[in-house]
């Protein structure tokens, strides 16, 4: 399981959900990923430490920092591009495998207190942010 993670000052999925502050996480599944790891990997993004403390280093997690969560499937992060120019994406995971994983990730930040909004599973979207810092992290479980 991989996962972008971008501090935003809004975002959008469209069709999908909106969020003012928070971060937005784009989520790729691959075949051999479970539950376990969605959970896991919803525990680091919840308390990744990348907002800003009162001195101005990264000290505060999405937890502290009140923010909310905009997840969007993504499983082209799980491309291989090692021989040729066509990425090739046999190692994602089927949307009969990764729909479920998705959702227990999404529950699990809830579950952990972070405000989540969710673009639309398997559906081609529009995503709008505002990448804040920038400061963006990729999470691998």
């Amino acid at each position: 399981m991989r996962s972008v993670v971008q501090r935003v000052s809004r975002a959008s999925a469209l069709p999908g959900g909106a969020i003012g502050g928070g971060v937005c996480v784009l989520l790729g599944i691959a075949r051999d990923d479970d539950r376990h790891r969605a959970e896991q990997l919803a525990g680091k993004v919840a308390r990744l430490r990348i907002f800003e403390n009162d001195d101005g280093k990264f000290d505060r997690p999405l937890l502290d920092a009140g923010g909310s969560a905009l997840v969007v499937s993504q499983f082209t992060l799980i491309a291989d591009t090692r021989t040729g120019n066509r990425p090739s994406f046999t190692e994602a995971a089927p949307p009969e495998i990764a729909e479920p994983l998705y959702e227990a990730f999404c529950s699990e930040l809830e579950a952990l207190g972070v405000p989540v909004e969710r673009g639309v599973f398997g559906a081609r979207m529009a995503l709008e942010l505002v990448n804040d810092g920038p400061v963006t992290i990729v999470l691998d479980a």
